[in-house]
């Protein structure tokens, strides 16, 4: 019993170079199969269970690896100050992530501008105006923040957050001339190779991680930080939309052009409505606030006086 067990966990748990050695074995083998039709091969089949067993030792030796791996360096992050605040103050990371935020819009408003002047077309000039607009309400919050920290004036920052809604209305201005596009030109975004599950991936990420944020920022009460979520899954919302055209494109050739047109004017019908009602619910919250504010400190100084 003892023999078999060792055996076990020679095969389960093998040195780090055999594991290396297997996967690159699997990686060619595979290559060589699929480029050349070989999947009927006999050496195929070998390479499959080859390619199974690498696949288990892989997962068991990251599920053993990774957490410990994790914590340490997790611990050594937690050394410097910056990151340790990064990582355990919520509203420092909120203001680090609208300067990051404010700078990738840039980045975009310039490529996208810079793009359809070169080829003269209307479709990165639709982009450039929906980053333009969303590069302004991240530019109005930054100028906030630098001015006022964040907790420190609820009255003013009630008033950021209310125009910075009322700026999101317009969103859907670009979103409207963008589905328009993609309905009567069929225009779409296409990544090649296997750039677009890593695109799919990465949007996906950013719609879970807005959701958990709009939920895990309400505590701290403070419109700037709830507006600034809003806008973070807006944006979220409409990488959904592009990523849709892109699967399209890469996996719909079976696809009619109806079916396609449907659903594509379906999901931003869906995501209009969304971003109209976050931005209708911040304006109708924060101007109740407001007023109630206002009475309060009339109320105050009548006392007073």
């Amino acid at each position: 019993m003892r023999d078999w067990k060792k055996i076990g966990k020679k095969l389960l748990f093998p040195p780090v170079w055999i594991i290396v050695l297997l996967t690159v074995t699997c990686m060619v083998a595979l290559t060589e199969i699929f480029f050349n039709g070989w999947e009927m091969n006999p050496f195929a089949y070998v390479s499959y269970v080859l390619s199974f067993y690498t696949l288990t030792v892989i997962c068991i030796f990251c599920w053993k690896v990774l957490p410990g791996f994790y914590k340490s360096a997790k611990s050594k992050m937690h050394k410097n100050k910056y990151i340790d605040r990064y990582m355990t103050d919520a509203v420092f990371k909120s203001n680090v992530g609208l300067y990051r935020s404010l700078a990738i819009n840039l980045i975009y408003i310039v490529v996208n501008a810079v793009s359809g002047y070169i080829y003269q077309t209307y479709w990165f000039g639709i982009f450039a105006v929906y980053y333009s607009i969303i590069a302004m309400m991240r530019f109005l919050l930054v100028r906030y923040v630098i001015k006022n920290p964040i907790g420190n004036n609820y009255l003013g920052e009630l008033k950021r957050a209310r125009v910075c809604a009322c700026i999101l209305m317009t969103v859907n201005l670009a979103l409207s001339g963008a589905v328009l596009m993609m309905v009567l030109f069929d225009r779409g975004f296409r990544y090649q190779g296997v750039l677009i599950y890593v695109i799919a991936l990465y949007t996906f990420y950013i719609t879970v991680t807005a959701v958990i944020d709009m939920v895990k920022y309400r505590k701290y009460k403070s419109p700037i930080l709830s507006i600034t979520k809003v806008i973070k899954m807006a944006s979220a919302l409409f990488s959904m939309l592009f990523l849709e055209t892109a699967m399209f494109a890469q996996f719909g050739a079976d696809t009619s052009l109806e079916v396609k047109r449907i659903m594509i004017m379906l999901t931003g019908a869906g995501i209009s409505t969304v971003v109209v009602s976050m931005a209708i619910y911040m304006i109708v919250k924060t101007t109740k606030e407001i007023k109630e504010l206002k009475i309060i400190g009339s109320e105050v100084e009548n006392g007073k006086s």
